[in-house]
């Protein structure tokens, strides 16, 4: 079953005398429970792909569906809520609220859904990843490996249908990024999540069932 529609997408920038196509007419669709990574060099639209994935910026022309949902012609508002049901986004900075301990940061998600929360769920999950006895503990006593599963943790707890990940490794060393990425394509194969990665990373890619390339906004491979 197809999860994830891309059609004719681009994203320009500039006004129409001089245009930057930071996308320019990608196409492609995924289905559920793939493991695609998209790669390609530093500044070829990677970035801005998964920002269109994620409904966090919209495009020119084209559109995105999830699950058959045109993310274009959503609300802002109705694009957030929709974002956090349906999407779960890991990036690479974990984005961890230190305030709060790792078990706080993984339901958070479901706190500010109004959701009631799955105790056995986040338990399976946070023990899958090897957190499960971190899930008191405070952001800055992870290690950044660590702290990158709890952010996974996080992006799973609503089972959304799609996983976004944007160089979920770029801030660990190689031996922890593999060891991630394994747990991440675990997850996704045992709770039946379609995930798509952007990464740089030519071992991490090769981890994937499917790889997309792009270079200067364009699907190359």
């Amino acid at each position: 079953m197809e999860v994830v529609r891309v059609a004719g997408l681009q994203k320009v920038y500039g006004d129409g005398g001089n245009p930057l196509y930071a996308l320019d007419n990608v196409t492609f669709s995924v289905e559920e429970g793939e493991f695609l990574v998209i790669t390609g060099s530093s500044g070829s639209g990677k970035t801005t792909l998964l920002n269109m994935l994620s409904g966090l910026d919209v495009p020119s022309a084209g559109g995105v569906w999830i699950c058959g949902s045109s993310l274009k012609d959503m609300e802002a508002e109705e694009r957030t809520v929709f974002r956090r049901r349906n999407i779960g986004v890991v990036f690479q900075q974990y984005n961890l609220i230190p305030v709060i301990d790792v078990y706080e940061n993984i339901v958070l998600p479901l706190r500010l859904d109004g959701a009631l929360i799955d105790e056995g769920y986040v338990e399976e999950i946070a023990k899958m990843l090897k957190i499960y006895e971190k899930l008191h503990k405070m952001p800055t006593e992870l290690s950044g490996g660590q702290q990158q599963r709890a952010a996974i943790a996080r992006a799973l707890v609503m089972k959304p249908a799609v996983i976004l990940a944007d160089e979920p490794t770029g801030s660990l060393d190689s031996k922890t990024s593999m060891e991630v990425v394994g747990l991440l394509k675990s997850c996704s194969e045992k709770f039946g999540q379609t995930v798509l990665m952007v990464s740089h990373d030519e071992d991490v890619a090769q981890m994937a069932d499917r790889i997309i390339r792009i270079e200067d906004g364009k699907i190359r491979e």
